[in-house]
């Protein structure tokens, strides 16, 4: 374990890779301090320029882009009220009203500072949570894998929004996507009309990049979106004072600690987590009125759950393969282009690179505060940088990007395509969280469901009753799948009263 973790260490400790890990928290800064631009889109239109290096440098650049977009997104959040990631809705909440009252490089400072708190502190649970779930997960066999899939996909209920129905149709449009490919099982062809490019599948980078980043540029023009004004000219202080320290340090506790559970959960992501602690931190505060209106303790709930979800979704997908949020399923696909199968087998054959990561989470943390302190006016101007600039951006590194993974035309295509497809999904009010999860996790629960009957002689009860892991995951898919309908159909039961009686 001590040879693992020194050997873990130097491989972080080279200038080449702490070079791109500072590159990786600059542009994740941008990326998240621009509205309409996401960690997922970050992560996954840059992932093209990973290619040519090493692993190491490689996943530092994106875990900077990562750890950078999620703070930088509260800085649109508190003043102008545009969050700038999904995970920075409560942020505005509380931070506009600071940047109202002329506290807006208050409201940044804290920002930066519980922002690192919680990465830190979701770090650690990484660090120390992540190799005993490994373990634990080294026991499990094609049945119990098949029953983690079942489980990780039946979430695309969770994540649609409260569109249980739509989720579940992108989730199966996903499921198709995976199936496109030579068999698993037979290597026999399957969709691919022809096409030799399709024998490996739809590549998983250009899908990833049409849906997060060119259906993103589609649906900005569309409804033509412009350039944001009402940037507060008086930024003030920064750094809190004591008394304010004190204040928030409760809500700050509350907020790690809901974050990182929140974020360890499959497809919660920060944008949940943020939400619960700051409405947990209202419930405990003495000062409940304050919450809306400014309060420091809700601002504090928010931006460090928000934050500490980065820690609890990486463990996730590290341990068990399965995406804790939208930018850790982007970060699978990398890390598979690499040549790391994330999951208990990383734990076990390549326990330094694990300690590589949580290295570079901890320094790209560090390197948060420091550029969210420092930068904290250069930012509130990028946020009136051009729009038009940055779709014509977006479009081109994506375009040289997915051209790049094998150096053909057809995942170009796929790119556009799935990027039609996503604006198509986007206006009919489809979540794409659901096609991201099918297409990611469909492979491993159909591989593993034929592994399982062939080791069963064909026997589905014998799967399905393999083991307790099995039945237990199988049940929590059932669940999962059964809430959001139920509620649904409650929510439609609920009696209609005429108002002219």
């Amino acid at each position: 374990m001590t040879l693992d973790l020194l050997e873990g260490l130097m491989a972080v400790l080279q200038w080449k890779v702490l070079g791109f890990l500072v590159i990786g928290v600059f542009l994740g800064a941008i990326f998240g301090a621009l509205p309409g631009l996401t960690a997922t889109m970050g992560v996954a239109v840059l992932t093209p320029l990973t290619f040519w290096v090493s692993p190491e440098q490689g996943l530092a650049m994106l875990l900077g882009i990562y750890c950078g977009a999620i703070p930088a997104g509260g800085v649109p959040a508190i003043l102008i009220n545009v969050p700038g990631t999904p995970a920075s809705i409560a942020t505005a909440w509380d931070g506009y009203a600071f940047a109202k009252r002329g506290e807006a490089g208050l409201a940044l400072g804290i920002n930066a500072l519980l922002s690192t708190v919680g990465q830190l502190v979701s770090i650690f649970f990484l660090a120390v949570a992540a190799f005993p779930i490994a373990r634990f997960a080294l026991k499990f066999g094609p049945a119990e894998y098949f029953g983690l899939a079942v489980f990780g996909i039946s979430l695309m209920a969770g994540v649609s929004g409260g569109r249980v129905i739509k989720g579940m149709l992108a989730g199966i449009l996903g499921l198709v996507l995976a199936s496109v490919g030579l068999d698993p099982m037979t290597a026999f062809p399957r969709y691919t009309f022809g096409q030799t490019e399709f024998m490996d599948g739809i590549a998983f980078v250009p899908v990833m990049i049409g849906l997060f980043g060119l259906t993103e540029v589609l649906v900005q023009i569309s409804e033509r979106v412009g350039n944001t004004d009402g940037v507060p000219a008086k930024i003030g202080r920064i750094w809190p004072k004591w008394r304010e320290w004190r204040r928030m340090l409760p809500a700050a506790v509350t907020g790690a600690g809901i974050g990182t559970a929140v974020g360890a959960v499959p497809a919660a992501g920060g944008d949940i987590g943020s939400v619960i602690a700051w409405e947990q931190a209202r419930r405990i505060s003495r000062n409940k009125e304050e919450f809306g209106k400014g309060s420091i303790e809700g601002l504090a709930a928010s931006c460090t759950s928000s934050n500490a979800a980065v820690g609890g979704a990486m463990t996730t997908m590290l341990t068990l393969g399965i995406p804790g949020d939208a930018p850790s399923a982007v970060l699978i696909g990398a890390l598979l282009i690499h040549g790391i199968q994330p999951g208990p087998l990383l734990f076990r054959d390549h326990r330094d690179f694990v300690f590589s990561i949580v290295f570079l989470m901890v320094m790209a943390a560090l390197l948060v505060m420091v550029i969210g302190l420092i930068g904290a006016k250069p930012l509130a101007r990028a946020i009136r940088l051009p729009n038009a600039w940055l779709w014509a951006g977006i479009i081109l590194f994506g375009t040289v990007g997915s051209f790049a993974l094998n150096n053909s035309l057809t995942d170009v295509w796929v790119m556009f395509a799935a990027g039609l497809i996503g604006f198509v999904l986007r206006k009919a009010d489809f979540p794409l969280g659901p096609l991201v999860l099918g297409l990611i996790l469909g492979p491993m629960m159909e591989s593993n469901l034929r592994r399982a009957l062939i080791l069963n002689r064909d026997d589905w009860l014998g799967v399905i009753t393999h083991s307790p892991i099995v039945i237990f995951f199988l049940l929590a898919a059932l669940a999962s799948l059964a809430l959001p309908l139920l509620k649904l159909y409650k929510s439609k039961e609920k009696p209609q009263f005429d108002s002219d009686k």
